[in-house]
């Protein structure tokens, strides 16, 4: 198999990107990168650190990140599996990228910046949910914001209204990569209600 190894190989087969694409990006959020995004719950948090890269899942039930200003977004830490591999690099590597993604659209905002987290009490008072708060905070300076076009979204059909087929349980998946020590059919079964009592 042959590769490509060197970056004018990579641009001679690919051609130079259109104007829209490289005017696109901004280093602040603009009024209408701030509309968008204000109307996210869901992103994918991408991280790295001396073990590799992590990619991780963030939703809330409403703004999956609060606007502080053009530069600084603040997203809540809300309880997960208590892995850290998210904050673990960040405390080592700041850099972040965000995947900003709005039910039903095709388009997908992303971010790239530098990071940091707070333990600071007026920050985690902000996120309150039924009387919880976030143990820390991210916060998130921007360093550049682009919009992505819709063509991975339509080439997937992800909001065609089909619903997966044949796709494994988490708790199967769990119990495939533990090699049977967590997971399985009763994690599946307890999950749903789980997840409900352990939302914040």
């Amino acid at each position: 198999m042959k590769y490509i190894e060197n970056l004018d190989d990579l641009l001679a087969l690919y051609g130079e990107p259109s104007a829209a694409a490289l005017k696109k990006v901004s280093p602040v959020l603009t009024p209408l990168y701030a509309k968008w995004i204000a109307a996210s719950k869901f992103c994918v948090l991408t991280t790295i650190g001396p073990e590799g890269t992590d990619g991780s899942p963030r939703g809330d039930a409403g703004p999956v990140v609060q606007i502080s200003d053009a530069q600084t977004l603040l997203m809540p830490d809300w309880r997960g599996n208590n892995r850290l591999d998210s904050l673990r690099n960040i405390i080592e590597d700041g850099r972040v990228s965000l995947m900003f993604i709005v039910t039903g659209s095709n388009e997908v905002v992303r971010v790239n910046g530098r990071a940091k987290l707070t333990t600071d009490t007026e920050l985690r008072a902000g996120f309150e949910r039924k009387g919880k708060c976030p143990e820390t905070v991210i916060v998130i300076k921007i360093e550049e914001v682009y919009i992505q076009c819709s063509r991975a979204l339509l080439r997937s059909g992800l909001w065609a209204g089909n619903k997966p087929q044949d796709l494994p349980s988490m708790g199967g998946i769990i119990a495939e990569a533990s090699d049977g020590q967590a997971g399985g059919q009763e994690f599946d079964r307890a999950w749903p209600e789980r997840a409900i009592k352990t939302f914040w």
